[in-house]
């Protein structure tokens, strides 16, 4: 039997295709708002990534551009007051190899917005760091601040880091 032309297979096997599709419609459609919700969703999420990486370049530009902002005269805070001498006194003093340690460590320069930066924005920036890098603002934050949520992702970066 001779086969037939390339054209009634093609257009026989488009026929049977959108037989089944129309067959498999009602299934596709209980499940399409779920589909449709959830592809929104992540679309999203991609476009604020990528809005939050461009916002992220665009600070690590900017913040060489124009220079820091001082404090205006009439701005006080609580913390500006006096001191109570009495109060101060009484205060155990601080370890004096602590002390000097924090004297000594300065912001790596690397990274010399990083007493600036927010956790979410030192997150991002951590993924272009060595382990020297990282163990260096490791050190320089327990000096410094010592904050529990930055202590642990440094540490835990620096681990991810390490196993790779």
């Amino acid at each position: 039997m001779k086969p037939l032309p390339l054209g009634v297979r093609v257009a026989a096997g488009l026929a049977v295709t959108a037989l089944e599709q129309a067959r498999r419609l009602p299934q596709q459609l209980a499940g399409l708002p779920l589909t449709v919700v959830s592809e929104a969703m992540q679309l999203s999420m991609r476009v604020q990534q990528h809005v939050t990486e461009l916002a992220i370049r665009g600070d690590d530009v900017l913040s060489g551009l124009r220079p820091a902002e001082e404090e205006p005269e009439w701005a006080t805070f609580d913390e500006d007051g006096e001191v109570d001498v009495t109060v101060a006194a009484e205060e155990p003093a601080d370890d004096p190899w602590e002390e000097e340690e924090r004297a000594i460590a300065e912001v790596p320069e690397f990274l010399p917005m990083y007493d600036e930066l927010s956790i979410a924005q030192l997150r991002a920036r951590l993924r272009n760091l060595d382990v020297a890098q990282l163990e260096e603002l490791l050190s320089y934050e327990k000096a410094h601040e010592a904050r529990p949520e930055f202590v642990g992702m440094l540490n835990r970066r620096i681990a991810t880091v390490k196993n790779q």
